[in-house]
């Protein structure tokens, strides 16, 4: 990835730009580079771009859980001493962003999600994972996509060597369970942040449905659908995503 990483306190991330601070959460199995797209554009149009590395194993597993994260995320925001944020998250990323918005609404000025989890209980991946066995591994990542070309053989790798360490192993169940347990359906109509939400239409492990709920269930939001597209649309149809969501900010005056 281009952007250097910055090691500061107990932080790890990627800064650039200047403005509104733009705060993108990766997902279970997604690097910071799966965000190049959206950290090479947006720092143009006035936002300072932040990705912290979330510490997804670097928790004690009685900490491996969604809302360990969220309170994460809440002291790095502390840390960089900003305010009036935008959150951008994908899949579990997602799922992050809406328990802190919830958590401290008083933070986020806008939410955008694409394949979050947090309604659907086979948002983390179901069937999997089988250790040892590379092909299953690379069908399974070749899955999250439409194009099964975009899980290049970096992407496998790193997602097999992932479920082959038996700790991270652990933790990933771990961190599995606790997004089902935090089912977000009954706190989202209470949550007035304006949100965007991307979806990828060929979505197979958050479903085109599971978006249409979001919309349904948050009182501030539009959704925004991209064709031809799976669970990851910001790296899949990084130009598309990008335009959907700069439209949307400029709408929204953000």
């Amino acid at each position: 990835m281009g952007n250097r990483i910055i090691t500061e306190g107990n932080y790890r991330y990627i800064e650039t730009g200047e403005g509104t601070p733009l705060i993108i959460l990766h997902g279970l199995m997604g690097g910071l580079s799966n965000f190049q797209g959206v950290t090479s554009y947006f720092p143009e149009k006035g936002y300072k771009v932040l990705v912290p590395e979330l510490p997804i194993y670097g928790m004690p597993l009685l900490k491996t859980n969604v809302k360990s994260f969220a309170k994460y995320l809440e002291r790095f925001i502390e840390f960089k001493k900003l305010n009036n944020v935008i959150l951008l998250g994908n899949s579990l990323g997602g799922h992050i962003g809406l328990l802190h918005t919830k958590l401290y609404p008083e933070m986020v000025k806008a939410l955008v999600i694409t394949g979050s989890s947090g309604l659907y209980e086979s948002a983390m991946g179901d069937g999997y994972p089988k250790r040892g066995d590379y092909e299953f591994i690379k069908k399974k990542a070749e899955d999250v996509f439409y194009n099964p070309k975009v899980a290049t053989k970096e992407i496998v790798d790193e997602v097999f060597a992932t479920v082959n360490d038996r700790m991270k192993l652990v933790k990933t169940l771990s961190i599995a369970k606790s997004a089902i347990r935090h089912n977000m359906a009954k706190d989202l109509p209470k949550m007035k942040t304006p949100t965007c939400i991307i979806w990828g239409k060929n979505d197979s492990v958050t479903p085109p449905n599971v978006a249409e709920e979001f919309h349904e269930l948050l009182p501030d939001s539009d959704l925004y659908w991209i064709d031809k597209c799976g669970h990851a649309p910001m790296m899949e149809h990084p130009k598309e995503f990008n335009a959907i969501l700069y439209d949307w900010l400029q709408k929204r005056n953000f």
